[in-house]
């Protein structure tokens, strides 16, 4: 006895009509929602060039990070800079 040739409902068609879809369709309907919470972030293609993959963009990034919080140079305000003679 053969099986019986099971349709699979979840397989995609070859083409989709606006009437297979229940209510209307709206272009960009997550688009505000989606940029309020990812987490991508495009680099400019110069920037990109320089480095090969996410991992050597974290690396430079932390170091930058790193560097900027050990290097704590105190600023002079104005009343401590020394003046040069008057000519």
């Amino acid at each position: 006895m053969k099986k019986a040739k099971q349709t699979k409902k979840d397989e995609l068609r070859v083409e989709y009509k606006r009437s297979d879809f229940p209510g209307s369709l709206v272009r960009g309907k997550y688009v505000k929602r989606l940029r309020e919470s990812s987490n991508i972030v495009v680099l400019r293609p110069e920037v990109a060039e320089a480095f090969p993959n996410e991992e050597a963009v974290n690396t430079a990034l932390l170091s930058l990070i790193k560097l900027a919080q050990t290097t704590s140079r105190r600023t002079r305000s104005g009343s401590e800079r020394s003046k040069a003679p008057a000519a």
